[in-house]
């Protein structure tokens, strides 16, 4: 019987819909689903969860096992899916927030660029490097497939500290054309469209309906208004949460709607980049600033708006779980996540394309052939291929350098335990560098670094 094991089965929703997914897929039906979490409580939801859903949305047909011990569970895998959070949020997403905080650094989501990305990184890559280890031990052969953030730090190390077949999945490539249309009012049928970059930072390259570029259009309507709340794309993406998503899109202007500094990024260097607003503003050292308190309010730019949102997903937990987890009537509806697609074409030999975080084998001509990339992806006759992308326009490959940068420095200080590297990544980041001197970038690490205690390594 072929195998997926999921590494952070305890992600209840996410596991519904990635694995929801996969056991309602003609080619995975039979599968066995090997869950495994450190925390048995969670584990122990997801397997009822997803029991029901294989009894009511699949005759029974999977096989869905628990598992508390995780060489087991990964033994004679074909595929394995990562989503983990080491440290979860409290203690190590408060720390992330909390320390830099003391220093007037201030940040909205901190997960995948910047101090809060590095320190997730560096807690996160030992223990992913240990299911490496467990999987050239029983299931050599299986693709890993990512959703852990740092997306780009993490895939990095994978491919420099191991030989596990690694690709990552994020959601925003997907979601991308689907809201700047609806924010501008346009319909997205029929659209192409070509994006290249870095997790978190692909950029909008091409756009176009029936041989027609867009992007005149798109720029036009962005400094002309009106703009509207996406919500309408997002219920068609997000169809599980559309109960929560209003049904009608609030109509805004251009110096006062929700997505400001992606709009800004736009018209400063000419393409519209994937990751949202409240991501995005924390990437570039033009946004938060200690010394201009009034950018906050004319971006509108939610600070700690990671630490906000872990405390209403704890908050709203039970809610949920009365109708995940004890509810035996529960099924599941193929959800936009890309893993049942890609498992599927390869299972079956069909075509399927999807964007991938991936080693540049030269897939984006300038940006380091080391970096990992986020590039169109190709599942075609059962093999996953990456896509030669061109170069980026050079402001673009510059921003995405920037960040390069620091996400090497950040696997080279997890792989060789040297706290110099945690400076000198600490020191190139584009918003620390752009708020702190060096004495207070090399003080903020050490903060850190003790606050985190045993949740990191010892560097020396």
């Amino acid at each position: 019987m072929d195998k997926i094991t999921f590494l952070g089965a305890g992600s209840t929703v996410f596991a519904k819909n990635v694995l929801g997914d996969c056991i309602t897929t003609d080619a995975m039906r039979e599968f066995e689903y090997a869950l495994y979490d450190i925390d048995h409580q969670r584990l122990e939801e997801s397997y009822m969860m997803l029991s029901n859903i294989n009894r009511n949305s699949n005759d029974g047909k999977a096989k869905v096992v628990k598992y508390a011990d995780r060489l087991d569970a990964l033994r004679g895998a074909k595929y394995v899916i990562n989503c983990i959070q080491v440290g979860g949020y409290d203690p190590c997403t408060i720390t992330d927030f909390e320390i830099p905080k003391k220093y007037g650094l201030r940040q909205t989501i901190g997960d995948t660029h910047g101090i809060g990305g590095m320190f997730r990184a560096l807690r996160t890559i030992p223990v992913m490097l240990d299911f490496a280890k467990d999987m050239e031990k029983v299931c050599p052969d299986a693709l890993f497939i990512n959703y852990t953030n740092p997306m780009s730090m993490l895939c990095l190390a994978m491919f420099r500290a191991s030989s596990v077949n690694t690709v990552g999945l994020c959601h925003s490539h997907q979601a991308c054309v689907p809201e700047l249309l609806a924010e501008l009012g346009m319909p997205w049928d029929g659209v192409s469209y070509k994006i290249s970059g870095i997790n978190h930072m692909a950029w909008l390259l091409e756009i176009s309906r029936n041989g027609e570029d867009l992007y005149p259009i798109i720029r036009k309507r962005a400094q002309e208004g009106p703009i509207y709340a996406p919500t309408l794309a997002l219920r068609e993406l997000h169809p599980e949460y559309a109960d929560r998503i209003p049904s009608v899109a609030e109509q805004f202007t251009p110096d006062n709607h929700h997505d400001m500094v992606r709009f800004e990024i736009m018209k400063q260097f000419g393409y519209f980049v994937t990751e949202s607003s409240e991501h995005s503003s924390e990437y570039y050292p033009w946004f938060i600033k200690k010394d201009h308190p009034e950018l906050i309010d004319r971006f509108h730019i939610p600070l700690d708006e990671y630490p906000r949102r872990c405390r209403d997903q704890i908050a709203r937990w039970k809610q949920q779980a009365e109708h995940l987890v004890h509810n035996e009537n529960l099924t599941h509806t193929r959800s936009s996540e890309y893993a049942a697609g890609i498992i599927e074409a390869l299972e079956t030999g069909r075509t399927f394309g999807f964007a991938g975080n991936v080693l540049n084998t030269g897939l984006i001509d300038n940006l380091p052939f080391d970096a990992c990339v986020e590039v169109s992806c190709m599942v075609n006759e059962g093999h996953l291929s990456p896509c030669h992308m061109g170069p980026l326009p050079n402001q673009l490959a510059a921003l995405n350098r920037r960040q390069i940068e620091v996400h090497q420095l950040t696997v080279d200080a997890a792989l060789t335990r040297k706290k110099e590297y945690i400076y000198q990544a600490a020191m190139l980041d584009p918003h620390a560098g752009s708020e702190l001197t060096i004495d207070e970038i090399r003080s903020l690490v050490d903060d850190l670094i003790q606050a985190h205690g045993d949740w990191l390594p010892e560097y020396h």
